[in-house]
């Protein structure tokens, strides 16, 4: 492998309300939502995200949610697989473990912003990270906390770790 390599890295970003943020969030918020957001980062032929089985990966466009509402060009990495591979499990082991998981504030997103900053020195758009403190800052939002708490999202993949 040539040390000039680069790899493309794209942000998958799915709406996991399939339109219906869209259309309730203005009743039922107060305010208006284009969608609640799954992402992953796709790099080196997968797709890989964090759940609540911890980091997984799959094809591209593999997951139940079929394919990506859009993608975004992060641009491109010089990282190598063996060293990114390492990097996720060390993050697997650590912040993205099985037991850290949480909606509002350890989440897919939280992950895919995370791994694009370690890849490409960007982050994600912030209309994607700012969605929990937009959802929490609402009435209606403050009082489905508990209930939102106890959500785990789990699209399926392969953990990489092995575990679940």
């Amino acid at each position: 492998m040539d040390l000039n390599d680069s790899y493309p890295v794209k942000l998958y970003i799915y709406d996991v309300s399939r339109g219906m943020a869209r259309q309730l969030s203005p009743l039922m918020l107060g305010k208006h939502l284009d969608g609640i957001w799954h992402t992953a980062i796709v790099v080196h032929g997968k797709e890989y995200f964090f759940v609540g089985e911890g980091i997984n990966s799959c094809s591209p466009g593999g997951t139940p949610f079929g394919e990506p509402d859009s993608i975004v060009d992060l641009g491109f990495t010089e990282v190598p697989e063996e060293i990114f591979m390492e990097h996720l499990i060390s993050l697997a082991e650590s912040t993205y473990s099985v037991d850290k998981y949480n909606l509002f504030e350890n989440n897919c997103n939280a992950f895919s912003n995370e791994v694009a900053q370690f890849l490409t020195g960007k982050k994600i758009p912030s209309y994607i990270t700012d969605l929990p403190s937009e959802v929490l800052s609402t009435p209606f939002g403050q009082a489905l906390r508990p209930l939102l708490d106890s959500i785990v999202i789990n699209p399926g993949g392969n953990n990489i770790t092995g575990q679940r």
